[in-house]
């Protein structure tokens, strides 16, 4: 299948970049202001200008390839840069992250979550994608791309042997039809066997997006599908097999990492998801000259006045949990609700509109900055399992319907050199949901300091939130419940940012107080043991949702600094952060990422080289537990919670850019497993123990 989708894929590539030429000519980059009113164009993701004058060499934004994403309740877009630079590379394929924010199960494409608390997202209505965020897109995550030639990128990740390795497959090719109409797809494929037994991955990942930037009409459009498929082994046994192997050997010789006994066999979670996404506008306005300062003709631009805009999301999502091992069910899990099926389903649909009108900024004697007014109605239906009235014995799928009417606006200013600022809110009117409301606002300021551009932002928010649908409803095979008296959480958030460009400096500070935390909580009950009993004591699994009716605050602030001395480089981020409540909100005080290399150029720099060691680094915390009969992370069990942390997970890499192609060679985890808990980031799930990666990526533009 592998090798067929491949085929299909090169043989596509292959015949459109036949047809190039043709589309030569075809190209216009008329792009509004972006949010923050800085062309990132000119930055990549590190800050760090970028020449955008070069067009022979693929470390550069090619003149004629613009990139940008769009958000997803009015399609505004915001500029980004093209994915072709060296610095970082190695670390693309990090589940972890890029500066190791995630505390993930290990294998490649995991679940995982943020220990670096201002990095979470809230949930969303079919939480079971959240942790796989990874690969997962939204449509705000999709990148568009007007190119003057076909552009088309591939990538292979690839570690160990086809018994326990791990690959990872990417393409992405965008072209235009003409001056305003573009089109393309992106292909991302994760299969990781896993080191240990019973916890592999396939990840598949791809999406079709289209748009159309007229004058008076503009488009952008999205299809994406989701099909997920992990393993599940409920953790090793005993941590003891990877911390103090030669203990567990007694005398004999040690346990290879896939011969380490795992909890649970036999068990899938699969989710599949189809997402299509529109939004469009209308726009009224006027047309006037623009003359070229390189030519004597003058041209005609349209500077639009009113728009009129419309944005439908259609999610249809499935998720299937498959156990098929009853006996292994009722010594693990405390409850067994559904013991005549092996695959418990779930299925989710929600339609969501979003109507509105915006008055355009500096075009309207009522609103200076842009003023946009909107109205949205979502429907959503959940199925599930449920009893039959008065047969408590019988199971039928039952559905739940939903429906939510909500007004909001937004003020915003782009325009300008020196302020902008964004602010939108939104209330629920009518349905599941009403009284719900949010709040969002950020805003920023460039000024000269020292003959340097100095950068203040902000952002801030306050969020009254009614729990997704599963925290009130989810009825499953090991876990059941019913909430209908949960209380809405509000959050309020402050944060600001400072970025001095020549220094190398980046600044964050911010806190957050949440009043009603809403989370997973682990309810396993104590079965056996006892003063009098040589029975150990044993906990069968179950979870439950807990709501904390007072509140817990978060503080946060993370400085990154950056030193270079020649060609020896040292990058440095450091965050601490504390949580008021330890005990429901646990949280590492310091997350640490430092990256000590060489960069150089061979053969007249054409051949581009950087090789070093970074490290991630957090202090000791009670590290969030995984519940595999539901794929979410939730607290650890409170009789018998350890600490994690303290381990410095440390790579060495080496980086090769030769013009359109980037290479990385890294031995990952050097120093494996030194201190009491060894390389465990979540409760009984090592890491991967030392091994080899490669990777290769290689751009075509021309």
């Amino acid at each position: 299948m592998k090798k067929i989708l491949f085929i299909a894929i090169i043989a596509l590539i292959c015949g459109t970049l036949s047809a190039q030429n043709t589309l030569q000519n075809q190209f216009s980059n008329q792009f509004g202001s972006s949010a923050s009113g800085i062309d990132r164009n000119n930055y990549d993701r590190n800050g760090n200008p970028i020449d955008t004058t070069a067009v022979n060499d693929a470390s550069t934004i090619p003149i004629g390839l613009t990139s940008w994403k769009i958000d997803a309740r009015f399609g505004n877009r915001t500029e980004v840069p093209v994915d072709t630079l060296q610095h970082g590379f190695q670390n693309t394929n990090d589940t972890g992250g890029p500066t190791g924010h995630y505390t993930y199960l290990g294998n490649l494409g995991s679940p995982r979550i943020a220990h670096v608390f201002f990095d979470r997202k809230d949930a969303s209505q079919f939480f079971f994608f959240d942790p796989y965020d990874y690969t997962v897109l939204q449509p705000q995550d999709v990148t568009y791309t007007n190119t003057k030639s076909p552009f088309v990128n591939l990538t292979y990740y690839k570690q160990g042997s086809s018994r326990d390795g791990e690959e990872r497959f990417k393409a992405y090719f965008a072209v235009n039809a003409n001056k305003r109409m573009g089109f393309g797809f992106n292909i991302d494929y994760v299969y990781g066997r896993g080191k240990y037994a019973h916890q592999s991955t396939a990840l598949f990942n791809g999406n079709l997006f289209a748009y159309y930037l007229g004058d008076k009409y503009n488009m952008h459009f999205s299809f994406i599908n989701d099909n997920l498929k992990v393993a599940e082994n409920g953790g090793i046994t005993d941590d003891r097999y990877v911390s103090a192997p030669l203990d567990m050997a007694e005398g004999g010789r040690t346990y290879a990492n896939s011969e380490i006994p795992t909890n649970l066999t036999d068990i899938w979670n699969h989710s599949t998801g189809y997402h299509a996404f529109l939004t469009h506008r209308y726009n009224l306005g006027f047309y006037r000259d623009n003359p070229n300062e390189n030519d004597t003709t003058t041209t005609q631009v349209f500077v639009p006045v009113t728009s009129f805009m419309h944005t439908v999301k259609v999610d249809i999502a499935k998720r299937k949990y498959i156990s098929q091992n009853e006996v292994q069910n009722r010594e693990y899990f405390l409850n067994n609700f559904l013991p005549d099926i092996d695959q418990d389903k779930t299925d989710y649909l929600a339609v969501k509109n979003t109507f509105g009108i915006s008055l355009r900024e500096g075009f309207n004697k009522w609103a200076k900055a842009g003023l946009t007014a909107f109205v949205s109605h979502e429907f959503r239906r959940f199925t599930m399992t449920d009893t039959l009235s008065g047969n408590p014995g019988q199971r039928i799928p039952t559905d739940y319907t939903e429906n939510v009417i909500s007004v909001g606006g937004q003020l915003i200013k782009e325009q300008g050199k020196m302020f902008h600022y964004n602010v939108t809110g939104e209330f629920a009117l009518i349905g599941e949901d009403a009284g719900a409301f949010s709040v969002e606002g950020n805003g920023n300021m460039n000024f000269r300091l020292f003959n340097d551009t100095v950068r203040l932002e902000a952002n801030a928010y306050i969020k009254n939130l009614n729990p997704t649908f599963y925290y009130r409803h989810f009825h499953s095979k090991h876990y059941w419940w019913d909430n209908n008296d949960l209380s809405k959480i509000m959050k309020t958030r402050i944060e600001g940012k400072l970025s001095i460009d020549h220094w190398r400096t980046q600044l964050k500070a911010g806190v957050e107080n949440i009043t009603n935390y809403t989370y997973l909580d682990n309810t396993s009950v104590a079965e056996g043991g006892g003063e009098e009993s040589e029975t150990p004591v044993s906990y069968l699994n179950n979870v439950g949702v807990a709501q904390h009716s007072g509140s817990i605050q978060v503080f946060s602030a993370s400085l990154r600094q950056d030193f270079k001395l020649g060609i020896l480089h040292l990058d440095n981020e450091v965050t601490y952060q504390t949580s008021s409540n330890q005990d429901i909100l646990p949280l590492p005080k310091l997350v640490l990422y430092h990256n000590l290399y060489l960069s150089f150029g061979l053969a007249k720099k054409v051949l581009k080289v950087e090789m070093g060691a970074d490290v991630r680094y957090f202090t000791e915390y009670y590290a969030p537990d995984y519940a595999p009969a539901i794929g979410q992370f939730y607290l650890q069990n409170k009789d018998t919670r350890y600490k994690l942390g303290n381990y410095p997970l440390v790579n060495g890499y080496i980086n090769l850019h030769l013009k359109r192609t980037r290479i990385f060679l890294m031995m990952y985890n050097l120093i494996q497993g030194q201190g009491e808990h060894s390389y465990f980031f979540a409760p009984h799930y090592p890491l991967n123990p030392r091994l080899f990666k490669i990777g290769i990526s290689w751009n075509f533009f021309d």
